[in-house]
């Protein structure tokens, strides 16, 4: 189900005419449901300790554009960093506020806390 979710949202990488800057009838990729900076806070809840390396590869954006990312949700609250030798490694912070204009108040447990839960327990059961 994790990889479902993840294939759906995170996709495998950029379509070319969306690198191209054009979009392509009838392709599926010409949509995203997520931000970028929501498809980088979505990788890291399912794959928790990625490095900005991880992300950039699973999602299609450059490590440059990842850092930016990562650097705004940083700030934000919504991430934390765990140096592990000459790299970082990201979580999602579960008690940090969801950044939306129109929803205040809101953690990101309650958007995001299910899915990190599925991601443990699927973690787990491929691991038996």
């Amino acid at each position: 189900m994790i990889e479902k979710i993840g294939a759906l949202f995170l996709g495998r990488g950029r379509s070319p005419g969306l690198r191209e800057g054009r979009l392509k009838k009838n392709s599926d990729d010409r949509w995203n449901l997520w931000s970028r900076q929501g498809s980088v806070l979505l990788h890291i809840t399912l794959r928790p300790d990625s490095t900005v390396q991880d992300i950039a590869a699973s999602i299609g954006l450059t490590q440059r554009a990842v850092w930016d990312h990562v650097g705004d949700l940083r700030r934000a609250g919504m991430i934390r960093a765990r140096k592990d030798g000459r790299r970082n490694r990201y979580r999602v912070n579960l008690g940090g506020p969801f950044k939306h204009p129109t929803i205040q108040g809101v953690t990101l447990r309650t958007v995001l806390g299910n899915l990190r839960a599925a991601s443990r327990e699927h973690a787990a059961a491929a691991a038996r």
